[in-house]
């Protein structure tokens, strides 16, 4: 899997929310000032190429949809920042976080406890 560039991220979100769509359903989804048909089409065939979009054809028009889940790409994401900035640490991570946000021994509880909430959700699913 290769990482996406903000252009083509910002595509990609809007393809994971809309499940599938035509280029101009993309620019509808798209902050003003509005890209032009052209930009949005390059940026999907680039992302095609990639391997995170593929289309159905309806005669000359193309309707698209995300092969690669949003939660794939986002593990993959997380994992080469991770990497990249803090040594795969997941504790410099926190750390750096922590320090960051000027988070004390409360705010950090407070994270904890949902923490683990969400781990305790997880296993009941």
């Amino acid at each position: 899997m290769k990482e996406l560039t903000k252009a083509e991220e910002q595509v990609m979100q809007i393809l994971w929310q809309l499940k599938k769509a035509f280029v101009k359903d993309i620019i509808e989804k798209m902050p003003a000032p509005k890209p032009a048909y052209n930009t949005v089409s390059t940026i999907i065939r680039i992302l095609e190429q990639k391997g995170f979009v593929h289309h159905k054809a309806y005669g000359k028009t193309y309707e698209y949809y995300p092969i690669i889940e949003k939660s794939n790409y986002s593990k993959f994401y997380f994992n080469n920042f991770l990497s990249g900035y803090f040594n795969g640490s997941f504790e410099k991570l926190v750390s750096f976080f922590a320090k960051e946000n000027d988070l004390d021994i409360n705010d950090m509880d407070e994270l904890m406890k949902h923490v683990k909430h969400d781990l305790k959700q997880e296993k009941d699913e």
